[in-house]
């Protein structure tokens, strides 16, 4: 049984079983804690029953062998992983939504971070995040806990090359706003309505070289206080709705 085939946590396990119960294939719940009616380990269990999937009671250290100790706060489900979508898929979002959104993720470590921008693009309409498959964290049980269900809402795209990927995004009219702390345009000067792909860098270089030389423009986050970076996820949000602002006027 692969890690990545699991989902873990009481949101993301109700969000599973609302959402896509067919992919789901077992689901195992604590012996230990309350389950008595109105708990949410309860609810699970009974819409378990409700759309007869197996669902077994086993010791909480069974679920801390399996979530290898993550926080699965008393449940652990089995899905059947979906497609990861591609650069294919990419093309096919941008060809089909002429303002299209994007958020670029150029090699972040953390499935923390990760999880956390998907939650933050989800809620500002983003219409996929792209990351590179070979650099940085991909689609972990801990990243879609964290993402509270957005990691099944929001396309994550995975490209072997993130270089050709941004050339193929420009070539489709996508204009590409990449972060950085040495320009002095910001993103509250910068133009972010019509077909946008926002560039973030990883937790500790930022964004690599080579994406820098891609992208039209370089904008920075103007900092008021002592604090010189911020975190990814709040990094992204922050462009994500400033870019949302600018669309809605």
């Amino acid at each position: 049984m692969a890690e990545k085939d699991l989902i873990y946590g009481i949101h993301a396990a109700q969000h599973a079983l609302q959402q896509f119960p067919e992919r789901i294939l077992e689901v195992w719940l604590s012996t230990e804690g309350n389950k008595g009616k109105g708990s949410k380990l309860h609810e699970i269990q009974e819409s378990t029953k409700s759309l007869g999937i197996a669902c077994q009671l086993v010791p909480r250290k069974s679920l801390d062998k399996m979530s290898h100790d993550q926080r699965h706060q008393g449940v652990v489900l089995r899905q059947s992983v979906a497609k990861v979508k591609d650069e294919t898929d990419l093309e096919e979002i941008i060809k089909n939504n002429n303002n299209a959104l994007l958020l670029i993720l150029d090699g972040v470590q953390d499935p923390h971070n990760l999880g956390a921008c998907l939650r933050t693009a989800d809620a500002a309409g983003a219409d996929a995040v792209v990351i590179p498959a070979s650099r940085g964290v991909s689609m972990t049980p801990t990243v879609r806990k964290v993402a509270s269900g957005a990691a099944d809402t929001v396309p994550l795209i995975e490209v072997r090359n993130l270089a050709r990927t941004l050339k193929r995004m420009q070539d489709q009219g996508v204009w590409l706003i990449g972060t950085s702390d040495q320009v002095n345009q910001t993103i509250y000067d910068q133009d972010l309505t019509g077909p946008i792909g926002l560039v973030m860098g990883s937790e500790d270089k930022g964004i690599r070289r080579l994406t820098r030389e891609y992208c039209d423009y370089l904008v920075q986050i103007p900092m008021a206080g002592i604090v010189e970076s911020l975190n990814v996820s709040v990094a992204s949000g922050i462009c994500l709705f400033e870019a949302v602002r600018q669309r809605r006027q």
